[in-house]
This record gives structure tokens, C-alpha cells and sequence, in this order.
């Protein structure tokens, strides 16, 4: 377990979580769940891994924190993650009633946070979480940009 760490370092987690997704293949996507300033869940996407278009990196890292502490209300939990969440992602964080959500680079085109649908601005989202972006953005963004320029 990681105690006394701080946002940019929980960011550098879900960074590293994202390059070792990008390595086997995932696109390069890392989150971290922190309740009371300790990392009770991590994961990468594993969509191509398991194929499953349900394996992104939050979903996973969702379910092994309510596992964890045995509930799927992780009111006191923040979630750390390198790109914005996209639709499917931001119900599960809202139903998960997670307490603030971090995330690095932007996404136009998938996200639903500030981008797209603006999930949480919704009249019928549940709960909206307490939103901080552009957290490890460059780095996020520099992961993404190489993962993607080396396939092409």
C-alpha cells in the first residue's frame, strides 16, 4: 500500500499503470483508486486482453476497490486516470459515488466529462463527482500520441 502520497503522485501511478498497458498492446490508459491517501485499486485497459470492450482501465480498477472494501459505494474513494473518461466510465464512477476524479489529457472525441456528453452536467447523472483535469496532462497526452504514432 502507498501512504502519504500526493495528486501529481497518485498521477505518476496511473502514468506508469498506463505505460506497462501500452507495452502489452492496450492502449495506454492507467487508473488508481486512493482512499485515505492509500491505493486500494489500480489497473490499466485490458480491453484487447481479455477481450472484453468493457476492460477499461477505470472499470477495472471500479470493481477491485469495491472489492477491496466491500461495497459498491466508494463515497470516500478519489480515482486517478490519464485520459477522460468516456460515457461507459463516467456512469460507473458516478454509481460508484467516487468522491473527486483526476484526470491527465483531454479526450474531444470519447470523452464525457468536460468533452461530448458532459455526463456529470446531466439532469438525470446520480452523482456528479468533485472534477480536477489536466493533472499529468502532457505526460498522459506524450503516452498517447507515441502509442498511437508508432502504429500508423
Amino acid at each position: 500500500m502507498i501512504r502519504g502520497k500526493t495528486a501529481p503522485s497518485f498521477m505518476d501511478l496511473a502514468l506508469k499503470t498506463a505505460e506497462n498497458a501500452g507495452k502489452s498492446g492496450e492502449v495506454p490508459i492507467g487508473c488508481v483508486v486512493v482512499r485515505n491517501f492509500e491505493v486500494i485499486a489500480t489497473a490499466g485497459n485490458r480491453t484487447l486482453t481479455d477481450h472484453d470492450p468493457t476492460g477499461h482501465a477505470e472499470i477495472i480498477a471500479l470493481r477491485e476497490a469495491a472489492k477491496k472494501i466491500g461495497s459498491e459505494r466508494l463515497v470516500d474513494c478519489d480515482l486517478y486516470v490519464t485520459l477522460e473518461p468516456c460515457t461507459m466510465c463516467a456512469g460507473a464512477i458516478s454509481f460508484a459515488r467516487i468522491r473527486r476524479l483526476y484526470y491527465g489529457a483531454a479526450d474531444p472525441k470519447g470523452g464525457a466529462v468536460e468533452s461530448g456528453v458532459r455526463f456529470f452536467a446531466s439532469p438525470t447523472c446520480h452523482h456528479a463527482p468533485e472534477v480536477y483535469s489536466a493533472v499529468g496532462e502532457s505526460e498522459s497526452a506524450k503516452l498517447l500520441r507515441e502509442f498511437f504514432r508508432e502504429r500508423r
